[in-house]
């Protein structure tokens, strides 16, 4: 005589451990902290932007998107310090351990915080440069910077901001697992993704001049206009390079989690 038995509810499922990672995230007082100081410093901005803006002011060439979205290129800043603190952050508390104690094969940890950050990380952008559009268009509806959203490209370029600081975000998160120091990722990050470009940016050549287009910043800011900006990519090559970016990122956070002890 046999006896059916059923599944555990407790057992180790990829649903199980993406609701573990929800819960952990939304749990820390860093992700409360850091998004909505990314979404004050973008609407504070971009208010500041509508509040100030005069069509005679020489300003009328930015995309509109741009002008009132400024605060994003402080904004992603408070993003991507979430992203290393999401990984990185568990190594000092020993939270890690609990954690690939419990899903001993490890890569599903990972893909889970790069999965469950997305998410958070997009849909918190999204919301905040949408609201942030629509009330700086109450300031500038009397500009010729007045737009909307049903206006060409508006809706994509907002989309395509919070893309872009997304992406950003999970280079950063696959530097902090990589490395295990929270310092450490964020020096890597300002280092290699913000002050590298400048630098090969001053060199006189052709090829490094189109080369710097698709690498991180440079293809994030591509995202983020309505219309076309001279020098850079175009959207669909630069949403493509900022992908393999974090693809890199993440695949050698995976080959190292794979290889070191926790």
């Amino acid at each position: 005589m046999t006896t059916a038995t059923t599944p555990s509810p407790y057992r180790v499922t990829p649903r199980h451990v993406l609701r573990s990672e929800w819960h952990k995230l939304w749990s820390l007082r860093s992700t409360w902290v850091t998004l909505l100081s990314a979404a004050a410093v973008v609407l504070g901005v971009g208010l500041l932007m509508g509040a100030t803006y005069t069509s005679d002011g020489g300003d009328s060439d930015v995309d509109t998107v741009v002008l009132v979205l400024y605060g994003t290129l402080l904004g992603q800043l408070c993003v991507t310090v979430l992203g290393i603190l999401v990984t990185a952050g568990e190594y000092p508390t020993g939270m890690i351990r609990a954690s690939l104690t419990v899903v001993p094969r490890r890569l599903p940890v990972l893909w889970s915080k790069a999965a469950v950050f997305t998410v958070a990380a997009f849909g918190s952008m999204f919301a905040t440069a949408l609201i942030t559009f629509l009330a700086a268009q109450l300031l500038l509806r009397d500009t010729d910077q007045a737009a909307g959203l049903t206006d060409p490209g508006v809706l994509g370029a907002i989309a395509g901001n919070a893309a872009g600081i997304t992406l950003l975000s999970l280079i950063a998160l696959g530097l902090g697992a990589a490395l295990r120091s929270v310092p450490g990722s964020i020096g890597a990050y300002i280092g290699g993704v913000l002050i590298v470009p400048e630098v090969l940016g001053m060199l006189p050549y052709d090829a490094v001049d189109s080369a710097l287009k698709y690498f991180p910043t440079q293809a994030a800011g591509a995202l983020g206009s309505a219309t076309p900006i001279p020098g850079t990519a175009a959207t669909g090559p630069a949403l493509l390079a900022l992908c393999l970016w974090a693809g890199a990122s993440l695949g050698t956070a995976a080959v190292l989690l794979r290889r070191r002890d926790a």
